[in-house]
C-alpha cells in the first residue's frame, strides 16, 4: 500500500453505516494519514475542510467499514485463478474438454487446482481416473474438488506417488479402490492426499509472488481489506515483500498450521507496529468436509450406513490436544476446522480442557466452518467464549444436496447462524476463497436469504436461520476485527481507527433482500487511499 500523506481527505454526503452502536448513521469521514480523525455531518465537516483538503463526494453512496474475510486461503486462490477452471462445469464430457484444452497450453507441467464439484453435473457421480487418462498419458494431473478434501488423480500421478492396490490407508484419510480389481480409483481423500502432495514440484517464488498479486487484484474488487489467511511459512515471505514494495492492498491475519506452532511463538518478536501482516493464529482440522462424505458426525451418513466420516489423525493420536495446550500458554490463538457434529463436540471438548488446565485470560478460541452443531454445543461456544467462523455461501451451495448427505433432522442445526447469535456466539463470516467465491455482498446475500443457489428455496433454506442485514455486515466487519484481536484499530468508521471502507452502488440496507446479491463494490479505500474504483 502506497505510504499515506499527512494531507487531509474527506468523503462527504454519503449514507454512512458506522458500525458503531454509539453512531450508526452519518454522512461525512474526515482522515489523516491513515487514521479517521472525524465522523458526522456534512455540516460538521466543514470546520476540517480548507483548500488544500482532498474531497471525495460519494453522492448519497453507502459506505462501510472495509470488508474482513475470516477465512481465505489467499495464495490458493492465486493459482486457482492463474490455473485451471473446473468450478463451473456441469458434466464428465465438458470436465474433458475443459481439461484437454488446458493440456494442449501445459505440456509437460503437473496440472493442479481445478475445484470441480459433481453436485453440479448432471450425473453426481465421483470421477475416477478413466476419465481423464487417455487426455494426459505423459502429464501427471491431481486436480481437486472444490473443497479441497477429495481429489482426482490420474494414473500417472498415483505411479510416481508410489499408490497402487497394496498402498493402505493413511490415518485420517481414503484411497478409494475398485470393488473389483482393489485398483485405487484415482479419487484420493483427505490425509491420503499428502501422499500426493509430496511428489508435485513445489512453486518458485516468483510463482508465489505472480499468485498473491492476482489474488489481491481480485480481492479489492469485492471491497476486501484484510482477510485472517490460512497460510504457509513460504507465503509469509511473499507478503512482506509484497508490503515492503507497496503492492499489499490488504491487511493479512496469518493462521499458520498448528503443527508450526513453535516457529510462531519464535516468529513474534516485537517488529514494526504499522505492519499490514500480523501473525498470531494457529489452523488444525478435526475432519473433512461435507461434500466429500467425510466431515465426522455421530450418526452415519444417509448415503451410507458404514461412514460416520474421517476424524483427523492429530485428534485420534491426541496431538491436537498436546499443541492446543502448549501454543496456548504462549499466547497464540487455536482456529480449528470443524464440519460435523462430533468434530465441533470434540474440539470443544479440546478447548473446555485448555481453558480449565491454563491460566484464564482472553484467547478467543475459534472453530473454522462450525457448520453441523448439536444445539446444546451452540450454548457450550457461547460459555466458553468460542467464535464461529462461518461461511455463508457455503449454506446457499450445499443447501442443494445436503439433505441427501445427513437428512433433514440434522439440518435443523447446519449452517446455524441465528442460532448463534441468539445465543450470544461471536460470528465471523468468511468465504474460504477459493471454495467460494470472495464476494462479501454475496456472503451477506447467502446469510440474510438464505436463497439456495439451484433456486428450489426461495424463501429461504432453513428460514429460521436468517439473520438481519445489519447484523450480516457486522460479521463482516467488527466481529473479524475481534477475531483476530484488532477491533480497537478497524471493523467500524469511527475516530482513532484505520481508514478502510468500501462504497457500494446500492444501499443494502434498505433495499429488498433478493436484490442485495446485484450490488457492486464503486470503491474500495485502505488507510485513507483509493485502491480501486469501478470504471
Amino acid at each position: 500500500m502506497p505510504l499515506p500523506s499527512n494531507k487531509i481527505k474527506a468523503f462527504i454526503n454519503g449514507k454512512i453505516y458506522t458500525v458503531n452502536e454509539k453512531q450508526p448513521l452519518a454522512e461525512s469521514v474526515i482522515i489523516e494519514n491513515d487514521k479517521i480523525i472525524f465522523v458526522g455531518s456534512n455540516e460538521e465537516a466543514k470546520k476540517f475542510l480548507d483548500g488544500s483538503a482532498e474531497i471525495t463526494n460519494l453522492n448519497g453512496k453507502l459506505m462501510l467499514p472495509g470488508f474482513i474475510d475470516a477465512h481465505v486461503h489467499l495464495m490458493e486462490a492465486g493459482f486457482y485463478l492463474l490455473g485451471i477452471n473446473l468450478h463451473n462445469v456441469k458434466s464428465k464430457t465438458e470436465f474433458r474438454q475443459v481439461l484437454a484444452e488446458y493440456v494442449s497450453r501445459k505440456r509437460g507441467k503437473w496440472i493442479t487446482g481445478g475445484r470441480w464439484d459433481h453436485e453440479q453435473w448432471n450425473e453426481k457421480k465421483l470421477p475416477d481416473k478413466s476419465l481423464i487418462d487417455d487426455i494426459t498419458p505423459d502429464i501427471p494431473v491431481f486436480l481437486e474438488r472444490v473443497d479441497g478434501h477429495m481429489g482426482l488423480a490420474n494414473s500417472y500421478a498415483l505411479k510416481l506417488a508410489g499408490i497402487d492396490k497394496n498402498t493402505p490407508d493413511p490415518q485420517g484419510g481414503l484411497i478409494i479402490k475398485d470393488p473389483k480389481t482393489g485398483e485405487p480409483t484415482g479419487i484420493i481423500k483427505d490425509n491420503a492426499m499428502p501422499l500426493i502432495y509430496r511428489v508435485i514440484p513445489p512453486p518458485y517464488f516468483n510463482d508465489y509472488y505472480e499468485a498473491a498479486l492476482e489474488a489481491l487484484q481480485t480481492a479489492k474488487r469485492f471491497g476486501v481489506t484484510g482477510v485472517h489467511d490460512i497460510s504457509y511459512k513460504e507465503h509469509l515471505e511473499v507478503y512482506n515483500q509484497l508490503e515492503k514494495e507497496g503492492k499489499l492492498t490488504c491487511r493479512i491475519y496469518s493462521i499458520l498450521p498448528i503443527a508450526d506452532y513453535e516457529f510462531v511463538i519464535d516468529s513474534l518478536r516485537p517488529g514494526r507496529k504499522d505492519s499490514m501482516i500480523k501473525m498470531g493464529g494457529l489452523k488444525a482440522y478435526a475432519d473433512g468436509s461435507l461434500g466429500s462424505s467425510t466431515a465426522w458426525f455421530f450418526q452415519p451418513y444417509e448415503q451410507d450406513s458404514t461412514n460416520t466420516g474421517l476424524p483427523n489423525d492429530i485428534i485420534l493420536n491426541g496431538k491436537l490436544e498436546q499443541w492446543a495446550l502448549d501454543a496456548d500458554k504462549n499466547g497464540l490463538q487455536v482456529c480449528t476446522h470443524a464440519i460435523g457434529d462430533k468434530a465441533n463436540a470434540t474440539v470443544l471438548d479440546i478447548y473446555e480442557k485448555v481453558r480449565k488446565e491454563n491460566l484464564l485470560r482472553d484467547r478467543r478460541f475459534r472453530i473454522e466452518h462450525a457448520q453441523h452443531v448439536r444445539p446444546g454445543d451452540i450454548t457450550r461456544f457461547a460459555e466458553n467464549k468460542v467464535i464461529a467462523s462461518c461461511q455463508p455461501y457455503h449454506a446457499i451451495d450445499d443447501g442443494a444436496w445436503a439433505e441427501k448427505r445427513i437428512g433433514k433432522e440434522r439440518l435443523k442445526y447446519s449452517y446455524a447462524y441465528k442460532s448463534f447469535l441468539d445465543a450470544g456466539v461471536k460470528l465471523s463470516f468468511g468465504s474460504d476463497w477459493p471454495v467460494a467465491p470472495v464476494n462479501p455482498i454475496m456472503g451477506i446475500y447467502a446469510a440474510v436469504t438464505r436463497r439456495t443457489l439451484d433456486g428450489k428455496n426461495p424463501d429461504g433454506w432453513i428460514p429460521g436461520q436468517k439473520i438481519t442485514v445489519e447484523e450480516a455486515i457486522k460479521c463482516y466487519t467488527i466481529n473479524n476485527a475481534y477475531a483476530s484481536f484488532e477491533e480497537n484499530i478497524k471493523g467500524s468508521i469511527e475516530p482513532g481507527k484505520l481508514a478502510d471502507f468500501v462504497v457500494l452502488d446500492g444501499d443494502i440496507l434498505t433495499i429488498d433482500p433478493v436484490k442485495i446479491k446485484d450490488a457492486k463494490v464503486v470503491m474500495t479505500i485502505l488507510g485513507g487511499e483509493i485502491i480501486y474504483q469501478a470504471k
